[in-house]
């Protein structure tokens, strides 16, 4: 159990630390598509954090969640913690900004934490989880 305790903030660590890459990608794309015109904030959050999601798996499959499931158990589990992320990042910046009025980097920022928890939890949890032994 101890062992355990001790395991989870480290991994969360290195999850944060595979989410700041991402998170500069994801935001690397957001503001390049706003600031340019070519995009309006939620169209552009959501093209970054599929930009992000690409450089996350590899770097969590190898980094943090190192000898969990297989690739071809993990990277549609993967797919589908992500696919959940996409839906909570469109619906809190839907709220935050087109609802609140909120300016879309606070909200940005905001909304990218609500997702790394729950993303650290559900692939934790699931989509890097070793297998049960039958």
């Amino acid at each position: 159990m101890q062992a355990v305790q001790t395991e989870m903030p480290r991994q969360f660590a290195r999850y944060a630390s595979v989410g700041a890459v991402a998170t500069a990608m994801h935001y690397a794309v957001l503001v390049g598509l706003v600031e340019s015109g070519d995009a309006a904030p939620l169209p552009a959050t959501l093209a970054g954090y599929v930009a992000g999601g690409l450089v996350s798996y590899p770097l969590n499959r190898r980094l943090t969640f190192a000898g969990g499931r297989p690739h071809r158990e993990a990277g549609w589990r993967f797919t589908a913690v992500a696919a959940s992320g996409f839906a909570w990042t469109a619906l809190l910046m839907a709220l935050l900004v087109g609802r609140l009025g909120a300016p879309y980097l606070p909200a940005q920022a905001a909304t990218t934490l609500i997702v790394l928890i729950w993303g650290f939890l559900a692939n934790r949890l699931w989509t890097f989880a070793r297998p049960e032994k039958a």
